[in-house]
Parts: structure tokens; sequence; C-alpha cells
């Protein structure tokens, strides 16, 4: 009886734990503000468009929600997915994706893009040694004075690339499936 006790306790606590690093059930870090809420679109739209606001689904289909995760799906030509809100103000965005092999995407930073891609294969950053191949990777990105340090995994992807005075936060369907999460933004003094 006590090995079966055990086993249910182990099983129970383990459930617990998968349950808990479900990514709908993010928490942004302190000071941080969340982009996605892991359940739907909300918060963002296409440009000149209606915002998605409690849709799970683009009108096209190009973007879902579900479980955490916002998903660039595979379709025909580009699509941009932009925030409904502007950031003028010196930021650190944190987020998360996974590229699927050969996958290109992009995160616009007030309208300059930075490639988000599967580096080692569709470049530009093919040196990247800290680059995890279809699982998850972190990039980071400050915003000062209207330039932009933005790093993956550590490793720095541009130094200083050059951003408007605001703009919205944007992601790009290109070609292959792309996955985003935890997506967060800290406004800086």
């Amino acid at each position: 009886m006590t090995s079966l006790r055990k086993l249910f306790t182990t099983l129970v606590f383990a459930s617990v734990s998968l349950l808990s690093a479900h990514g709908d059930d993010f928490t942004p870090e302190a000071g941080y503000i969340s982009l996605f809420n892991g359940k739907d679109l909300s918060g963002w739209g296409y440009q000149g468009g209606a915002p998605f606001e409690g849709k799970t689904e683009s009108v096209d289909g190009r973007y879902s929600a579900k479980d955490g995760i916002l998903t660039v799906n595979p379709g025909k030509g580009l699509s941009q997915l932009w925030t409904t809100r502007e950031f003028p103000k010196n930021f650190r965005l944190k987020l998360e994706f996974r590229a699927a092999v050969n996958a290109d995407s992009g995160i616009f930073l007030r309208k300059p893009q930075l490639q988000c891609r599967d580096y080692l294969v569709a470049g530009p950053y093919k040196a990247l040694k800290n680059y995890k191949p279809q699982e998850w990777n972190l990039i980071e990105v400050v915003v000062k004075d209207n330039v932009a340090h933005c790093t993956c995994n550590g490793e720095v992807l541009e130094a200083a690339l050059m951003l408007p005075v605001t703009g919205p936060i944007g992601l790009e369907g290109d070609r292959g499936q792309m996955d985003y999460r935890h997506i967060q933004l800290q406004e800086l003094n």
C-alpha cells in the first residue's frame, strides 16, 4: 500500500508541476507587463484593421493563440501582426520563440525589423553558439534613446538598431511555423 501511495503522490505532484508550467499561466516578471495574455489575440491586430479582441485566431488564420503560445501558422505571402498600443518610452522586451526548421519570421520594434528565424539554417545570424534549433530561445531587446540592443540567449544579434521615437511591437509571418510565448515589456526611465 505504501508504494501505491508514493506512486499516487508522485503522479499528483507531476500533474501539478505540468499544470503550473502551462504557458497560459504565465505571469510577467516584476515590473513587466504581458503583451500576450496566452489565451487570445487581445491587444493585437493587423495594421489598419480591427483589433482581434477576444479572438483566438486572426481573420486569415495566419496567427493563433492557444495554451500560452502565439503561433505564426504557415501561409501564403507576408503577414504582420501588431500590438494595438505604441511604446514611446525606453523599454526592455523579453520573449521566447521556437522556430520550425528553416522558419522565417521577425519581431518589429516600432516598425524596424529584427530577424527572428531558425537562425542556423535561415540566417542571418548563423554563427550563434547558444541558439537551440526547434527549442525555446530567449530574445531580449533593450531600447534606450531610440537605439535597440538585441540578444538571443545572451548573444548579440544587433548592437545598435536605430528605431523611430514611437511605434508598436509586431510579429511577422513569412515562412514556416513560429511559436512565441512569454511576451513581456518593461518601461525604463
